[in-house]
């Protein structure tokens, strides 16, 4: 249920994000509590062609045509657009989501004195893509130590983050956990599907090579592979299906709305997040899937990741990877899905749903905004 605090007076906020909006669930779910607490909220973002579908919100929406779709232009491009767009704006607060859209809030806010929020989803100098690009790197961590420090309002995703921010800067971030909404809970009635789900970013480090090649093994015979999401390495994972010749159990459904997602999780018998520790930002992540797998009765094959771990172990809503071998993750989900533990993970997720809800971390954001508009 939604948790409402209602405005006075109009304040109009602002977000900005570099995504084309269609799929982001956290940052809609941001502007819905927003939404309907009262506040006038607009959404900014990119429009790719060839890819950007039509979004339909309750909330204004705004999406950029922008010269450049990658690389250094592209963020010199965004963050340009956003910052004359922001100028022209008559909003209160200024909400960037993620480091590459805090240059342009950044500078906006203070040429007109208005309110700057920072929204961390990841440890953006730590993704996978910068770990190995020492310069790009660098880059993103100057533009991060010459702004954070000066931010008095910001929140992210994660305990560990939490600290880390106030290690290195001095920021004092509040923790808002990326859980879905319980009142958009879809447990599947029918008999599941004999079938196995992701859903996410196709990019490296997710553990998705070695989960494909799990299903060359007899022990996912019959068991189907469901792969909802798009990125970097979308094609080559294709490539490697159709060379392993496994084409017709292993699909691709590309990027679904929210609630069409929810419905194909609910029909699932194991969701999978085995993403790879690759450095502080999967190390600390909290991967918004795994709570959606929960969210809709659907027991969890996870990594050991700090943060994931600490949190829903006590949960017993699945199991933890044991080995990155694709034979012993072929030979792992085979046992769960045959498990006589199967059914009480699945009572066990519909138990942990509200302790893991966005109903509660809205409110931590309502009281954020609120101090923000009265500072």
């Amino acid at each position: 249920m939604l948790t409402f605090v209602m405005v006075s007076t109009k304040t109009k906020i602002v977000l900005s994000v570099s995504n084309d909006l269609f799929s982001d669930q956290r940052v809609h779910k941001v502007c819905s509590s927003l939404n309907y607490a009262g506040y006038e909220v607009e959404l900014l973002g990119r429009f790719i062609k060839g890819r950007s579908r039509e979004v339909k919100r309750n909330y204004s929406t705004k999406r950029f045509k922008l010269w450049f779709n990658k690389g250094p232009l592209f963020y010199i491009n965004l963050n340009l657009r956003l910052f004359f767009y922001l100028l022209g704006s008559n909003a209160t607060i200024y909400l960037a989501n993620d480091l590459d859209t805090l240059a342009a809030n950044y500078l906006a806010a203070k040429l007109k004195g208005k309110k700057i929020v920072y929204d961390s989803h990841e440890y953006f100098t730590e993704v996978p893509e910068l770990i190995n690009r020492p310069f790009k790197q660098s880059i993103w961590r100057k533009l991060e130590g010459w702004m954070l420090p000066k931010l008095k309002f910001a929140y992210t995703v994660s305990p560990s983050l939490v600290q880390e921010y106030k290690q290195q800067y001095g920021l004092e971030m509040r923790l808002i956990r990326n859980f879905p909404r319980l009142s958009e809970q879809s447990y599947q009635k029918e008999e599941r599907r004999n079938a196995v789900i992701y859903q996410g970013a196709l990019n490296i480090g997710r553990g998705l090579e070695e989960l494909i090649n799990a299903f060359i093994y007899p022990e996912l015979e019959g068991i189907e592979l469901w792969l909802f999401g798009e990125g970097d390495i979308e094609d080559e994972l294709k490539g490697m299906v159709s060379k392993l010749a496994i084409d017709d159990r292993v699909k691709f459904f590309g990027r679904l709305e929210p609630k069409e997602l929810k419905e194909w999780t609910a029909k699932a018998k194991i969701g999978v997040s085995i993403e790879r520790n690759l450095g502080k930002n999967y190390e600390y992540a909290l991967p918004n899937k795994v709570f959606d797998y929960i969210h809709s009765g659907v027991p969890v094959l996870y990594s050991p990741l700090k943060d994931l771990s600490e949190l829903i172990d006590q949960l017993n809503v699945g199991q933890q990877l044991k080995s990155r071998e694709s034979a012993d993750i072929a030979k792992q989900i085979r046992d769960m899905i045959e498990s006589p533990d199967l059914a009480s993970w699945v009572e066990n997720c519909k138990l942990a749903a509200p302790k893991l809800s966005w109903e509660h971390e809205e409110k931590i954001l309502f009281d954020l905004i609120t101090d923000v508009r009265n500072d």
